[in-house]
């Protein structure tokens, strides 16, 4: 595994949770993050989520490494990635943490429907992120 693939993957991963972080900051969902560190301050929750979007980049990065072939492709892979996330995220992993039960009902699902968009976001910033910096660059005076 390239190492500057994987930073390409950070990088695309901080891009997208900055404007996902915004996004939450505005739904007032930051104290929520800020909880797992035991704290209600929006700005610890909005550093815990750049750098839990940093390191989900980074896998990215792994996950996709030279299987994707263009900056398209790049935000597909981004999408489903995020809508993955999503499941995986809010709707799983958040709720164990916090000592609540995972229900994924309709309900549960219909009411994430904000989250979904963030991750939806996020998603599609770091994969349009990633394959540009990953786009093949031509060398001046090569053919």
């Amino acid at each position: 595994m390239n190492s500057t693939r994987i930073l390409h993957g950070v990088y695309g991963g901080l891009a997208g949770g900055l404007i996902f972080g915004v996004m939450m900051g505005m739904m007032g969902m930051l104290p929520m993050i800020a909880r797992m560190a035991g704290s209600s301050s929006p700005a610890i929750g909005f550093g815990i989520h750049l750098i839990i979007s940093a390191v989900i980049g980074a896998i990215f990065a792994i996950i996709v490494a030279d299987r994707l072939r263009s900056v398209g492709s790049a935000v597909g892979a981004g999408l489903v990635y995020g809508v993955a996330w999503w499941l995986l995220g809010p709707l799983t992993l958040m709720p164990l943490m916090m000592g609540m039960s995972v229900t994924w009902t309709g309900a549960a699902m219909s009411a994430g429907m904000p989250s979904l968009v963030g991750h939806l976001v996020y998603g599609a910033i770091l994969g349009g992120v990633y394959g540009w910096l990953e786009r093949p660059v031509p060398v001046p005076g090569r053919a």
